[in-house]
């Protein structure tokens, strides 16, 4: 490519070094995540709410700083999805996301030859900090889809909740795609996936983006979508753009003009974006790290912890009762305790730097 790429590579050195970063990354990253909430926290309170709001559907701040009202829940099967780690309680969203998510998974099938897709996160029932594994999802317009295809049965609630992550990286090699598990298929469904008008912008793994740059031979148009962020090395994300009438929603600004694979692509092969934070100066005092609270999300976000819930899950899932009700015919044991923590099994672990969207 144009920028060279193998430059990028000489410039981060061995792989020894890559290895010793992302170690680096794992250890910090997964232990800031992984501590409690307070209950009074942002996260604490948001994520206790088992149920969202009634009313109209509205998304409220930004993608990382907001709430929502009267979400619906994703079936949890469909002919063309399944829903994955119910015990989150994360499949609820803005009706235009779990919409678009219905929709996604049929044209997949149609014109990607995908036999289905597996859904992770959306966002929990009334939006907000989630307790763990994230920093957007807030507003229910972002959605995760797992680069594991839909098997061809029902899986049972214990096996979405043991299904392990495959990543699309080559092991051993620095953001190298593996060619033995990624297929034009893989490019297809992302590709797809960005071409719906109203979807914002897509994260991929930055190998991935670089893999879309060097072999997507169709319309390039909306290549500039894929944008390559930390993580997502075995699944993407999908965020659309603030509903029509969405009053109290924040847009993000549009992505650059182009397809992105430019230097701002480049700059994932450098050792910038993996560099651990520099140290405080000599004498100066570490900042103190701070809770999120209700209070410094919007302000009607605590009105919406304090609204009244929708009668049940089965009133409030897209699709009506009859969607709702999916899995009572082959019921599960209850799932254990959510050991991943929602953040990718291989592969560099996000953090919240740069800020590169």
């Amino acid at each position: 490519m144009a920028f060279g790429f193998a430059q990028a590579f000489r410039t981060f050195g061995k792989l020894t070094l890559a290895g010793a970063i992302g170690a680096s990354l794992a250890a910090g990253d997964v232990s800031a995540q992984q501590k409690t909430p307070s209950p009074a926290s942002a996260k604490g309170q948001f994520g206790a709410a088992g149920l969202p709001t009634q009313g109209p559907a509205q998304p409220i701040g930004f993608y990382a700083k907001g709430c929502m009202t009267g979400a619906v829940a994703l079936p949890t099967d469909g002919p063309t999805w399944q829903a994955m780690r119910l015990s989150r309680n994360r499949r609820w969203g803005n009706p235009a996301m779990i919409a678009l998510l219905e929709r996604f998974s049929q044209d997949g099938v149609k014109y990607a030859g995908w036999p289905g897709i597996l859904v992770g996160d959306i966002a929990q029932p009334r939006g907000g900090p989630m307790l763990n594994g994230h920093s957007s999802h807030q507003i229910g317009l972002d959605a995760d889809i797992w680069f594991t295809p839909m098997p061809t049965r029902r899986m049972t609630a214990e096996e979405r909740q043991d299904l392990p992550f495959t990543t699309m990286l080559q092991k051993g090699k620095f953001l190298t795609v593996d060619p033995k598990v990624w297929t034009q298929s893989h490019a297809r469904l992302l590709m797809l996936a960005a071409s719906y008008p109203e979807v914002e912008r897509i994260f991929v793994n930055p190998a991935i983006k670089k893999k879309m740059c060097d072999t997507w031979a169709g319309d390039r148009t909306n290549l500039g979508k894929l944008r390559p962020i930390y993580g997502h090395d075995s699944h993407f994300h999908i965020r659309i753009k603030c509903p029509p009438g969405a009053a109290g929603c924040t847009p993000q600004a549009p992505v650059p003009a182009g397809d992105g694979c430019d230097k701002s692509l480049a700059y994932w092969f450098t050792p910038a974006p993996w560099a651990p934070p520099k140290p405080p100066k000599p004498g100066a005092k570490p900042p103190k790290p701070r809770e999120m609270m209700v209070s410094d999300l919007p302000k009607a976000c605590a009105a919406v912890l304090n609204a009244a819930s929708v009668a049940s899950m089965q009133a409030a899932t897209y699709g009506g009762a009859s969607a709702a009700s999916a899995l009572a015919a082959a019921p599960a044991a209850a799932p254990a305790a959510d050991a991943d923590g929602a953040l990718p099994d291989v592969g560099p672990v996000p953090n919240d730097k740069p800020a590169i969207q």
